[in-house]
C-alpha cells in the first residue's frame, strides 16, 4: 500500500520559508568560516600563532562562527572584561571615598581603594576637601596589608607606569608624576601647594608630589631603570613631556608621612575598623573610573576596582578571595571555567576562552543595557582603537588585550543590517608585530559589519 501525503499550499509556505533560514543561516556561518581563513588564519602574520575566535548573536542565542572559542588563551587586558563587570554590578553609582566617624576636630577614617583620590583626572576631591578642613588630626584603620604587585606579573617591569603598586589607600595613582616642558599639573593640584616647580641641571619640570623632592637623583646605575627595586629612589634624566614612575607602598608611607606632608598635618593609625555610627563619604560616579579603565586600559584603575569589589562583598582586599567568590556566584555558568589571576590581565597567568568572554559580555549587556556599555568601552578612533575602526566608530564597542606575543580584542558590533553581535578574538604566540595581528582582524570584522 502506497502512502501519501498532502501538503496544503499554506503548509508548504512555512516548510519553504523554514528550508530559506535554514539554508540561509548556514550560508552566512560559511561566509563567516571562509572570510576567518582568508583574513585572519591564512595571514602571513597568523600562520603559525594560536588562535581563537567566537561570534555570537544574542538574539537568535547561537554561536554564527567558532574557531577554536572552547580553548584556553592568555587574554592580556581583555581580563578586566570582567573586572568591569563587578564593579558595574557592585560599587554602585558613585565610588565610596571613606567610611567614616567625627569626635571633635578628629577624623577616623576607614580606606577603601578608592584609586581617586588626588589623581590629577579628578579635581573633585571631597575626601581630601573634609580632611583638610574639618580636622585637626586624621586616623587611619589598620587595613589589611597585602603584597603590592599582582600574582604572575614580570618583576622586571616595577620601575614602569604600567605597573603601579596595590594598596589600601592609593594616592596620586600611587606614582610620582614629572612634567617638564609646558606639561603642568592641573590648577587645583598646584593651588592646593601638593607640587613643586623644580630646576635641577639646566631642567625644569614640576614634581607631584613634592614629598619626593629628595628622592630624586640623576640618571646612574648598572641598569637602565627609573627606580631602586625596594626603595624610593629615582633616577631622573632630562624631562620634556609627562612621565610616571611608580613609587614603593607601605603602610606607613602611603597611610601616614605621605598623607600628612600633603595635609599638613597629623595622621595616626593603630585602631582596626569602623563599623558603629560610621559615615560613608562618595568620591566619584563609578563610570568616570570605569571609562579611563576601559578606553586607556588602565592597569591600576583596574587592580583597585576589584580590590574595591572585595572590600565592599567581604569586607576585605583580597584578590584571590574575590575571584573565588565571583566564579562561584555571577561566573559560574560560564562555558568554561576561566584560570583568573588579576584584575588587570598583567598575569600570564590569567586563561580564558573567547566563549568565555562572549558570555560575560553578553551577562553585561543583559544586566546593565547597551547606553551604559557605550560609554564605558571605546568605540573605533578612541581609547586603545584610536588608530582602529575609525570607518565603524558608533558600531564597535570593545576592549583590546597586549601583551608580547599577544593579542585580545572583545566587544559588540552592529551589522549594517542593525543585528548586534558579541565577538572574541583571542591570539597567542604570534611572531609579528601587534598591529599586523589587529589589522587582519580589523579587516575580518568589518568584513562581517558590511555583510551580515
Amino acid at each position: 500500500m502506497k502512502l501519501r501525503i498532502v501538503i496544503s499550499s499554506h503548509q508548504l509556505i512555512i516548510l519553504n520559508s523554514a528550508l530559506l533560514i535554514l539554508f540561509s543561516s548556514c550560508s552566512v556561518e560559511k561566509q563567516i568560516a571562509k572570510s576567518a581563513k582568508a583574513d585572519v588564519l591564512d595571514t602571513k602574520a597568523l600562520q603559525t600563532a594560536h588562535v581563537g575566535i567566537s561570534i555570537f548573536d544574542p538574539a537568535a542565542n547561537k554561536y554564527l562562527y567558532n574557531y577554536q572559542g572552547d580553548k584556553y588563551f592568555v587574554p592580556a587586558s581583555n581580563t578586566k572584561i570582567p573586572t568591569c563587570f563587578a564593579a558595574m554590578k557592585y560599587l554602585g553609582d558613585s565610588l565610596i571615598a571613606a567610611r567614616y566617624f567625627v569626635t571633635g576636630k578628629n577624623i577616623f577614617i576607614e580606606p577603601t581603594a578608592d584609586p581617586t583620590f588626588l589623581y590629577p583626572d579628578f579635581p573633585k576631591q571631597p575626601l581630601f576637601e573634609m580632611l583638610r578642613n574639618d580636622a585637626d588630626t586624621i586616623m587611619l584603620a589598620s587595613t589589611m596589608i597585602f603584597y603590592p604587585l599582582g600574582n604572575g606579573w614580570a618583576w622586571n617591569d616595577y620601575d614602569q607606569y604600567y605597573m603601579a603598586e596595590k594598596s589600601s589607600f592609593p594616592m596620586f595613582g600611587n606614582v610620582i608624576w614629572l612634567s617638564g616642558g609646558l606639561q603642568y599639573p592641573p590648577h587645583w593640584m598646584r593651588n592646593n601647594k601638593i607640587d613643586t616647580l623644580m630646576r635641577w641641571n639646566n631642567n625644569e619640570f614640576w614634581l607631584r608630589p613634592k614629598y619626593f623632592a629628595s628622592n630624586l637623583h640623576p640618571d646612574g646605575g648598572v641598569e637602565p631603570k627609573q627606580r631602586e627595586k625596594d626603595r624610593n629612589f629615582f633616577y631622573i634624566g632630562q624631562i620634556s613631556g609627562t612621565k610616571e614612575i611608580p613609587f614603593v607602598t607601605s603602610e606607613r608611607l602611603t597611610e601616614l608621612n605621605l598623607l600628612s606632608s600633603v595635609l599638613g598635618k597629623p595622621v595616626r593609625s593603630g585602631y582596626t575598623t569602623i563599623k558603629k555610627g560610621e559615615k560613608i563619604l562618595y568620591s566619584q560616579p563609578t563610570d568616570s573610573l570605569l571609562k579611563p579603565m576601559m578606553h586607556r586600559s588602565d592597569n591600576f584603575f583596574a587592580e583597585q576596582s576589584l580590590l574595591m569589589v572585595s572590600n565592599e562583598m567581604l569586607g576585605v582586599m583580597n584578590d584571590e578571595k574575590i575571584i573565588d567568590t565571583l566564579l562561584k556566584t555571577d561566573f559560574k555558568d560560564l562555558p568554561q571555567k576561566p584560570r583568573w589571576a588579576d584584575g588587570s590581565g598583567l598575569s600570564r597567568y590569567n586563561l580564558f576562552t573567547p566563549q568565555d568572554f562572549v558570555a560575560i559580555l553578553n551577562k553585561m549587556k543583559n544586566e546593565f543595557g547597551m547606553e551604559r556599555i557605550k560609554v564605558i568601552l571605546p568605540t573605533g578612533g578612541e581609547g586603545t582603537i584610536s588608530s582602529y575602526y575609525k570607518a565603524d566608530s558608533g558600531y564597535i564597542y570593545a576592549k583590546t588585550g597586549t601583551l608580547s606575543g599577544v593579542v585580545a580584542f572583545s566587544g559588540f558590533l552592529y551589522t549594517k543590517k542593525g543585528k548586534l553581535l558579541i565577538f572574541s578574538t583571542l591570539v597567542n604566540n604570534h611572531q609579528a608585530t601587534a598591529t599586523e595581528v589587529r589589522r587582519a582582524v580589523e579587516k575580518f570584522l568589518q568584513g562581517i559589519r558590511n555583510n551580515y
